[in-house]
């Protein structure tokens, strides 16, 4: 049994701990939490064996920071994750209290457990494992652990814009994606961007009794609808004119590479998605539709009466809040003004309508052909006993893009949570073999870059 075998009963306490913090980042009566969960990583970096360990404070939540530096000539990595995590809606879905850790069937229940607070514990337990067993690193490594993540990160944006020099690395380690399946270990490559934001349309300048104006007042649902439909056709295509223009396609070694993943398209559908059909387009394939498109969805619409029992009322507003994931090599700016033309273009009349940003991220595509994805490939096949696989994901982590825009490193995104772990849903999960061998992963990974070249 070797150092970190013997000590998983360790971990998985202090995870539960970590756990059971509310560190809600979009309420701002968690703001407390919020602070508590800063201090908690700070303590565990510290008890690590971590130096210069801070709160770096700002605008927004605090930044945690902590380094060690003591392998010189080596390379330096810097080791990103976060603390924050989604709100626990709908409650009476969970098993389990949100904030109550629970181990059933190898797997830790609670909010924040794959997304990202487990993640994030797997790089600091590493890096403590081999601190405590050899007194050193094998490279030099720089945590900054953000507060943000889930409401738009501008606090990091801000200190990475600004502070190059001081996280100046050779490159990132993000530990906040997915395995493609159980025992498969895999590295993501491609991250798809975002832009989201509200649409608001106005009708009239009150609301107005649907008998007595009905066919004459416009209704800014109706016209929410429409403008709705002109944005994405029913074939899933993407109708604002010029979005698809700088849309790279996967190359043909990575479509053959994502045809031969182990995958199952009915039970994806079935027992993941949990719905009759799959929707796209139509001529593109699933793991194109998922990774390599960008898409347009609607998250929420609000207006007129959605009370019990019945009120005839014309509407004086709506707002729709939708988003669009990228693709490389889309704009994030580009993109919200050509959202911006084709709302007005779309927009009927008798009303106005409004496209209004709240964030947005850049997408990511990283080249799998460097030192640093290729030991982490490494490592991961040795700790699991599998070859390693690259997939890209449909999900965003503005993070990355940022690293690449001010500090010009590749980021790593060695991910061990699973494809049914219900991330921002109830009975969010991580699988604990993962989570232990992750540990390991990413101890190996460091090991095989203090090897000499």
């Amino acid at each position: 049994m070797n150092y970190f075998e013997q000590h998983q009963q360790e971990y998985l306490e202090g995870l539960k701990t970590f756990l059971r913090i509310p560190s809600i980042s979009t309420l701002s009566e968690h703001k407390p939490d919020i602070r508590r969960a800063a201090e908690f990583v700070r303590g565990e970096l510290e008890r690590a064996g971590l130096q210069n360990s801070e709160l770096i404070e700002g605008d927004g939540n605090p930044l945690v920071y902590a380094e060690w530096l003591g392998a010189p000539g080596k390379p330096t990595l810097l080791l990103y994750g976060h603390y924050d995590v989604q709100p626990p809606d709908p409650l009476d879905e969970w098993v389990s209290p949100p904030f109550e850790p629970e181990v059933r069937n190898n797997n830790i229940y609670a909010r924040g457990s794959a997304d990202d607070k487990g993640q994030t514990y797997i790089l600091v337990k590493a890096v403590e494992g081999l601190l405590k067993q050899h007194g050193k690193l094998p490279i030099n490594v720089k945590f900054l652990v953000e507060g943000e993540e889930e409401v738009g990160g501008e606090h990091i944006e801000a200190y990475v814009a600004s502070k190059p020099e001081r996280i100046k690395a050779d490159a990132a380690v993000i530990c906040d994606t997915e395995m493609f399946g159980p025992e498969l270990p895999t590295i993501c490559v491609g991250l798809r961007g975002m832009v989201y934001g509200e649409l608001h349309v106005q009708g009239a300048n009150h609301d107005l009794h649907s008998g007595v104006y009905g066919g004459a007042a416009p209704n800014p649902l109706m016209a929410m609808a429409e403008i709705l439909c002109a944005l994405k056709g029913p074939d899933g295509r993407i109708r604002i004119p010029g979005f698809y223009d700088r849309v790279q396609p996967p190359s043909e070694k990575e479509r053959q590479a994502w045809a031969r993943l182990p995958f199952d398209e009915q039970e994806y559908k079935e027992k993941e998605v949990g719905a009759s059909d799959l929707v796209g387009e139509p001529d593109v394939p699933l793991f194109e539709r998922l990774w390599a498109r960008p898409t347009l969805e609607v998250h929420g619409i609000r207006g007129g009466f959605i009370g019990e029992g019945a009120k005839t009322v014309i509407p004086a507003r709506a707002v729709a809040k939708i988003s669009t994931r990228l693709v490389a090599d889309q704009n994030p700016a580009e993109a919200t003004e050509q959202i911006r033309a084709a709302v007005k273009a779309a927009c009927p009349k008798g009303v106005t309508a409004e496209f209004k940003p709240i964030h947005s991220a850049p997408p990511s595509l990283v080249n799998p052909n460097n030192r640093y994805i290729e030991a982490a490939a490494e490592a991961m096949k040795q700790v699991f006993g599998k070859e390693t696989v690259y997939i890209r994901s449909g999900g965003s982590i503005p993070i990355v893009g940022l690293f690449d825009a001010h500090l010009g490193i590749p980021s790593v995104m060695m991910g061990f949570g699973l494809p049914d772990d219900n991330l921002h849903a109830p009975n969010e999960k991580l699988h604990l073999p993962n989570f232990y061998r992750g540990i390991e992963a990413v101890a190996k990974y460091l090991e095989i870059l203090g090897e000499p070249v």
